[in-house]
C-alpha cells in the first residue's frame, strides 16, 4: 500500500513560480512510493487549517512557499494533535531565511529529493501567545520591513528590497519602553529592536549577532538593541551587527539565551512572526517547544552550530560581495536623515 503525502503549495510565493517544475517534483514523490495529494493555498491561513484538520491522515506533509507559508504550515502542525508526521519544506520565497539556516537548497527539485531521501531531524518551535513560529519573533526597526515592503518589489529585488526599506526605518527610528524577562533575568529600558530567534538569517541578512544558534537545544537566542542617543550610536549599531562583533557588555546591546521570554511594554508593539505580521501587543509570553518538529533534511546535515555557521558563511559572503556596491549607495542615500534626526 502506497504512503500518502500532502503537498501544500503557495502558487504566489517568491520571484519564480513553482509551476515550471511542479510535475518533476510530484514525480520525485511518486517514485519514492507516495500517493500525492496537492493542495494550492488561496488565503493566508489555508495551510494551517488544512494541516490541523487533515494532517494526521498522511504519512508526510510537504509545503512549498516562502517563510510565511512554512510558518502557517507549522502552526497547523502544532495544532493537529498528538500524531506528528514528518514535515518537508521546499523554499519558494524571496528570502527563505529558514531554508538558509538548515541548508535546504534553492533548487526545488533537489529540495524534494532531499526530503524523501533525508532524515527527520527534531527541531524546536516557538510559541508566541496562541500562535507559533519556526525561526523568529521580532519587533522594532527592520522588523516591519518584511510585511511593509511591497510584494512586487520583493519579487523583483529580493534581498535589496529589504535593504532599502530597512534604512528608511532607521531614519525614523522609534523606541519602546519595556521590561523583558529572559528565564528570570530581567532587563528594562527603551529599545528600538528585539528578536527572539532560532535562525542566523532574517530578511535575507545574516544575523551575525546570534553567534551560537542551535536548533534543538530548547533555547532561543535573544537580542535587544537600546535606543541610540546620537548618530555615532546608530553607526555603532550598524557596524557591530554587520561585522558580528556584538557583545553583551556593550550598553547598547543585551544578549541572552532563554526558553521562556515575557515582554511587557507601555504601549502596544507590532510584532512579526517568521516575516509575517504577528499582531500588536503590550504583553507577550514566548515559549520554546524543544524538538517537537520532525523536519526532513538532507541526511548529511546536522543541527550543531558549527554546521550552521559553515553553511551560511559561504552563501552570505558571496551575496554580500555581489551586493556590496548597491548596499553602500543605499546607506549613503539616507545618511542625511540620520544627521537631521539628532542634530
Amino acid at each position: 500500500m502506497r504512503k500518502k503525502l500532502l503537498f501544500i503549495i503557495n502558487p504566489n510565493a517568491g520571484k519564480t513560480a513553482i509551476k515550471d517544475v511542479l510535475f518533476e517534483i510530484i514525480m520525485v514523490f511518486s517514485d519514492a512510493g507516495y500517493e500525492v495529494v496537492t493542495y494550492p493555498t488561496t488565503g493566508p491561513t489555508d495551510a494551517e487549517r488544512k494541516v490541523k484538520t487533515d494532517g494526521a491522515d498522511y504519512d508526510l506533509i510537504v509545503c512549498a512557499g516562502g517563510d510565511g507559508t512554512l510558518e502557517n504550515t507549522v502552526s497547523g502542525y502544532m495544532l493537529m494533535g498528538e500524531k506528528k508526521v514528518p514535515l518537508g519544506y521546499i523554499p519558494c520565497g524571496s528570502t527563505n531565511d529558514f531554508a538558509r539556516t538548515v541548508e535546504i537548497p534553492p533548487n526545488k527539485v533537489q529540495a524534494a529529493k532531499d526530503i524523501v531521501n533525508g532524515t527527520p531531524k527534531c527541531l524546536d518551535v516557538g510559541q508566541f501567545e496562541d500562535k507559533y513560529f519556526i525561526y523568529i519573533a521580532s519587533f522594532g526597526v527592520f522588523t516591519e520591513v518584511s510585511y511593509n515592503t511591497n510584494q512586487s518589489l520583493k519579487k523583483v529585488m529580493g534581498h535589496s528590497a529589504y535593504v532599502v526599506e530597512g534604512i528608511k526605518d532607521l531614519a525614523n527610528v522609534k523606541a519602546y519602553k519595556l521590561e523583558a524577562d529572559f528565564d528570570g533575568k530581567v532587563v528594562t529600558g527603551e529599545f528600538i529592536f528585539g528578536m527572539i530567534t532560532n535562525s542566523l538569517s532574517v530578511g535575507g541578512f545574516k544575523l551575525r549577532g546570534t553567534k551560537h544558534v542551535v536548533l534543538d537545544d530548547g533555547k532561543f537566542d535573544c537580542l535587544l538593541v537600546r535606543k541610540p542617543a546620537n548618530v555615532a550610536d546608530v553607526q555603532k549599531i550598524l557596524t557591530q551587527v554587520l561585522t558580528n562583533n556584538i557583545e553583551d557588555k556593550d550598553d547598547i546591546f543585551f544578549i541572552a539565551k532563554a526558553s521562556k521570554v515575557v515582554i511587557k511594554s507601555e504601549e502596544k508593539i507590532k510584532w512579526t512572526l517568521d516575516g509575517e505580521f504577528g499582531g500588536a501587543h503590550d504583553e507577550v509570553t514566548i515559549t520554546n517547544h524543544q524538538k517537537i518538529l520532525k523536519l526532513c533534511l538532507d541526511g548529511k546535515y546536522t543541527l550543531d552550530e558549527a554546521d550552521i555557521e559553515e553553511g551560511l558563511e559561504k552563501e552570505f559572503s558571496d551575496a554580500e560581495n555581489s551586493e556590496e556596491e548597491s548596499d553602500e549607495s543605499t546607506f549613503a542615500d539616507y545618511g542625511d536623515d540620520f544627521e537631521d534626526k539628532w542634530d
